[in-house]
């Protein structure tokens, strides 16, 4: 079983704090409506201390703002670090994402990865780096826009199995490390560790030539300091720190 209860709530409460960090939507102590069914996951937030009320409604705490905070750069090293082994062909040991800035459109792009000698080992190296492949699958998910809290009845569809039941069945039958073999395992995440880190590099490039020709600042920097950053991934057995903190304790 790869998806716990304790996943459950923790990828349900990560949705509630970022509606309520990062979107409009009010959630009132007196829920009415499509909200009522959030109640119990919010009682127990609050009882952990993520949560608090002001007023009528319910407010993030520091506590809980700090969990949110710490999700988010695993999120973001997920794009980075993980999301490169989407596409692998691996007959030829080829990443799709090695010809990414081949392509002029995001249409162009999706038709060239829709090939079938393309396999996701996201999960793979996920549990080859002992990082939860549940937690991988739901950052996909939100990657793919799945948790669309401006969409009428979302929160039901949070509460009900749909999408956990997906994302169980998926870290089921995704190709596991064993069937890789652990020689090739590492072969594959130290070329794909290289070549997030040269697509970083390139971005960086193609920034600063942006900024040369009177494009905004900025950017550049911040690509730039981040490839250092992500350098300890040449080791294919490294895990950030970040990724071994429990989000929340329950």
């Amino acid at each position: 079983m790869f998806l716990t209860d304790d996943n459950k709530k923790t990828f349900k409460a990560i949705i509630l704090l970022n509606e309520m960090v990062n979107g409009t939507h009010k959630f009132q102590t007196i829920a009415n409506g499509d909200d009522s069914v959030l109640e119990p996951l919010f009682i127990e937030l609050m009882s952990k201390g993520y949560v608090q009320t002001a007023g009528i409604n319910y407010q993030i705490t520091a506590k809980g703002q700090e969990v949110f905070d710490t999700f988010m750069k695993r999120y973001t090293e997920y794009l980075k670090v993980y999301d490169i082994f989407s596409y692998v062909d691996l007959e030829k040991g080829e990443f799709a994402f090695a010809r990414y800035f081949d392509f002029q459109s995001d249409d162009a792009w999706a038709d060239f990865i829709d090939d079938e000698r393309f396999d996701d080992l996201r999960i793979a190296v996920a549990i080859f780096k002992k990082v939860d492949p549940a937690e991988i699958v739901f950052m996909s998910f939100i990657n793919e826009e799945r948790f669309d809290t401006s969409s009428a009845g979302w929160q039901m569809d949070l509460v009900s199995d749909n999408e956990w039941s997906e994302i169980e069945e998926i870290c089921k039958t995704a190709i596991k490390p064993e069937e890789v073999g652990e020689d090739a395992m590492v072969d594959i995440i130290s070329q794909g560790s290289e070549l997030m880190i040269k697509l970083m590099e390139d971005e960086a490039e193609q920034n600063k030539n942006s900024n040369n020709n009177g494009g905004g600042g900025g950017e550049t920097i911040v690509v730039e300091e981040t490839v250092p950053y992500y350098e300890p991934y040449y080791d294919p057995y490294y895990v950030s720190p970040i990724w071994l903190v429990p989000l929340f304790l329950w």
